[in-house]
């Protein structure tokens, strides 16, 4: 699957509407493994979007945390806070695409 490209508008509303969500998954002192971003995929796939938290004993910082999900799989770091990453990839799952069938229907300001 391709990675989904957003304009600024898509990003921002995806934002806020990760506003409200609690992080899903950790990152420990395993760091990313091909096992955690099959979990990861496996989650996102499900939910769309989601948060993801860096425990304080992990072996990655969050920069090198979202370079390396988004080299991995087609999926989109929105955003870095604290040590909590907000992730989006459009589902392969026809049935599970609530946000991607939104952010489709957003668009540049013409």
């Amino acid at each position: 699957m391709k990675k989904q490209e957003l304009n600024n508008q898509q990003k921002k509303w995806l934002k806020s509407m990760a506003h409200s969500l609690r992080p899903l998954i950790q990152i420990g002192k395993q760091g990313i493994t091909e096992i955690w971003l099959q979990q990861l995929e496996k989650a996102l796939n499900k939910r769309e979007l989601l948060k993801v938290s860096l425990l304080p004993n992990a072996p990655v910082t969050k920069s090198q945390a979202a370079e390396l999900i988004e080299t991995k799989l087609p999926a989109n770091v929105l955003q870095k806070i604290g040590h909590v990453l907000v992730i989006y990839q459009r589902s392969k799952d026809k049935e599970n695409r609530y946000f991607s069938e939104k952010v489709k229907h957003l668009s540049v300001k013409e």
